[in-house]
């Protein structure tokens, strides 16, 4: 699928074709067979909500109000000579673009260069049905839904509260889970998804438990699991993400704890630190310093791949990459945090540049898009040219083919969690429930799962501090039911739990 260059964003041109900067559409086909010859499955990153204003879609719905393409896309007229409504796009500014030679509006809840496609008209639907359906033809295997939980629209467009420095909540809270989204889903469920082997993931910004139960319920014939960001939100404030505050571990706790339980035996659920749009979570809720980044990696690792659900590892992740040394804007290319800089530093001197650069350090989600780091030589070994961002100096002691063959490396613990999973039945489908809820440095939980062969249960405990600290009470009496220990990212045990220590035991 073609993107237009922009901004490194999701503005798709040709929804059935390779950008050249990646090869043709020949080494696609050629990837793909490759990949399965080794057991690898592709999955598509499926961009429907909005196309790029390059699209001919969207050229051909400009260029007139007959256009049998005008109703492709979203267009209203001005209200008093103005936006139809005060909607802010997630990037900043007015969700609205004026077109002066048809003298009308055309919706882009992201970027101007990314007009929302109207959901609402049943040519569209089945025309994205079909480029889907050539795609499953070719042999892919599925696909993550780029905001599909926006693609439903309100019956009457009006004006809505607006966060002008939390863009995508606000908007997320006026389009998000809209009155058709799960009749469109099921339409295409029984379109394209439900005609072949897939796997399908929806990110759904403003998705709550309740809603995640219909988008991936066992029997609702929409979606696998979704994607969800309320934990992602977790150490954000009324600047959104553009924030010094720090996680909360009893919030996180929350959270996640709720999604857990809420989903049980209805529905799946997505497992996450990193992903695009998030920075590297070493570097925001571990300790990225020499001393503690490799044990605090393996204990972020230990506390998600205990969960239920599917867990996803963001390049890098594996390695314990961590976030990039930004000191000026002008090494980042983010249109969002560019954005946030105009309005929070320039516009409305709310932050200085030295504290709004200590943030984007912090929370860009260029530090996720820096290049991969293959090997200590220039660039990281991914380029001889130019990359679109610096590679992270880091490099050099953070890098693939120093860890592959480390059997203390975050790779190789990766690799054991992944093969415990596979192994471990309870890990999968055993029932989860939180410990020491009220506690802010330890998470502790049980996964238990009663079955034929008898019951089996795992006590999960995650130093998220720095210090070495006593058990709580409730977690000392489960362990004294320990029979062993099934992974831990020290190498012996001790009474205190050590810095950033993780143990899972079964019990």
């Amino acid at each position: 699928m073609v993107e237009s260059s922009f901004g490194n964003e999701y503005d798709i041109s040709d929804y059935q074709a390779i950008h050249e900067k990646f090869g043709s559409m020949e080494d696609f086909d050629r990837l793909l067979v490759e990949a399965h010859k080794r057991g690898i499955k592709i999955i598509m990153d499926l961009v429907v909500n909005h196309t790029s204003d390059q699209h001919q879609w969207f050229v051909e719905s400009k260029s007139s109000k007959e256009s049998p393409y005008r109703d492709y896309y979203i267009w209203r007229d001005p209200v008093d000579g103005q936006a139809p409504t005060n909607w802010g796009g997630c990037f900043g500014g007015s969700a609205w673009e004026y077109d002066e030679a048809t003298g009308q509006y055309y919706l882009h809840q992201f970027a101007i260069e990314q007009p929302d496609l109207n959901w609402e008209n049943p040519v569209l639907r089945q025309t994205v049905f079909d480029m889907m359906n050539w795609w499953c033809e070719k042999g892919i295997d599925g696909f993550r839904m780029d905001v599909i939980s926006l693609i439903s629209k309100p019956e009457v467009y009006e004006n809505g509260p607006i966060n002008t420095n939390d863009h995508l909540s606000a908007v997320s809270a006026i389009t998000a889970n809209g009155h058709r989204v799960h009749e469109f889903l099921q339409e295409m469920n029984k379109e394209v998804l439900s005609k072949y082997d897939l796997i399908t993931v929806g990110e759904t910004p403003g998705v709550t438990t309740e809603e995640a139960k219909n988008y991936a319920g066992f029997d609702t014939n929409e979606l696998n699991m979704v994607f969800q960001f309320e934990h992602m939100d977790v150490d954000g404030d009324e600047h959104g993400k553009w924030t010094k505050k720090q996680m909360y571990l009893p919030a996180l706790k929350e959270i996640l704890g709720k999604w857990q339980t809420n989903l049980e035996g209805s529905a799946w659920n997505s497992l996450y630190w990193d992903n695009h749009d998030q920075p590297r979570v070493v570097s925001r809720w571990g300790n990225d310093s020499e001393e503690y980044r490799v044990i605090s990696a393996k204990m972020l690792a230990t506390c998600l791949h205990m969960m239920q659900g599917t867990p996803y590892i963001y390049q890098g992740e594996e390695l314990g990459m961590t976030n990039y040394p930004f000191t000026d804007l002008s090494q980042v290319d983010d249109i969002e945090c560019r954005n946030a800089y105009q309005t929070l530093v320039i516009d409305n001197q709310e932050y200085s540049n030295e504290t709004m650069m200590e943030i984007v350090s912090r929370k860009s989600r260029d530090n996720a898009r820096t290049p991969m780091q293959w090997n200590a030589q220039p660039h990281g070994g991914f380029t001889t040219g130019t990359p679109w961002l610096a590679v992270n100096p880091n490099h050099v002691t953070i890098n693939a083919e120093s860890q592959v063959g480390d059997p203390e490396s975050v790779f190789s613990y990766y690799k054991e969690l992944i093969r415990l999973r596979k192994e471990h039945k309870v890990i999968v489908e055993g029932l989860y429930r939180v410990l020491c809820p009220e506690d802010e440095k330890i998470y502790a939980f049980t996964r238990t799962l009663a079955d034929e062969n008898g019951e089996q249960k795992l006590l999960i405990i995650c130093n998220f501090s720095g210090e070495e600290l006593s058990l709580p009470a409730d977690v000392a009496e489960v362990k004294k039911g320990a029979k062993s220990i099934l992974i831990q990212n020290y190498k012996d045990e001790k009474e205190v739990l050590r810095p950033y220590e993780a143990v899972v035991y079964c019990v």
